[in-house]
């Protein structure tokens, strides 16, 4: 399965005001596997930058004032995503925007070219409902190393979100779980494949011993004697004195 993890960032939160992308990036994954194969624009959006979308992301007009417009890489974009499944943090977002791109130029919305769009952010509420599902938060939550992003940067997040995307939904391409026993052939009194293999117990030594009473005299002290583990167990009705 090919995918691509795709992030955009933009002039501002609304496409219907008529913001406009000013860098995407796309990375590809085969069969859940990082390919090395990108591709990271900068673009002219041929209008201010919202003072609070630079906040988030950095980027200045002085900065763009070269970069390409839109219409000149679209051709490259479209067969870099074309046939694949998209993978997008909050999609609806990053689907509009593009949308909005390619009807200025009369072209086909993006998710009639991919071959569907999953959205993490969605994904993310439903595993973890009532918790923050923000990029950061997910890298947190599934120890993904992010100390590195101080500013919103498309190709930086992708590369984040698709570690996020393989931590979510590991464990997923197979609903068989297997015994954790390795097969044995029968005949030598050793375990076959779906039996447990013999529960190894290891006893306390004596220093352990001496160390967990210590505990417990600690204990008993702090409760005034009322630590249950040093309590001799109550008498039954068959128990003598």
């Amino acid at each position: 399965m090919r995918q691509i993890v795709l992030d955009t960032e933009t002039t501002g939160l609304d496409h219907r005001q008529g913001h406009r992308i000013i860098e995407v990036a796309c990375i590809e994954m085969v069969n859940r596997r990082l390919t090395g194969r990108h591709l990271h624009k900068y673009i002219n959006p041929e209008r201010d930058i919202d003072a609070g979308a630079a906040a988030v992301h950095g980027i200045t007009l002085e900065f763009l004032a070269d970069k390409p417009k839109f219409a000149a890489i679209t051709d490259e974009f479209l067969d870099f995503v074309r046939g694949a499944e998209l993978i997008i943090h909050n999609a609806p977002f990053d689907i509009g925007f593009l949308n909005a791109e390619l009807g200025r130029l009369n072209l086909v919305p993006v998710n009639t070219v991919c071959a569907g769009v999953k959205d993490t952010l969605r994904m993310a509420k439903e595993l973890h409902p009532g918790k923050r599902n923000s990029l950061d938060s997910l890298c947190e939550r599934y120890q993904i190393d992010n100390s590195h992003r101080t500013l919103h940067g498309a190709l930086l997040d992708t590369e984040l979100l698709a570690e996020v995307y393989l931590a979510m939904t590991r464990g997923q391409d197979s609903l068989i779980i297997e015994p954790d026993v390795q097969p044995r052939s029968q005949g030598s009194g050793t375990v076959t494949r779906g039996q447990r293999k013999p529960l190894v117990v290891r006893l306390a030594d004596e220093a352990e011993v001496a160390l967990h009473q210590q505990v417990l005299a600690g204990i008993d002290k702090e409760s005034k004697g009322q630590c249950l583990w040093l309590q001799p167990p109550p008498e039954g009705p068959g128990s003598t004195a």
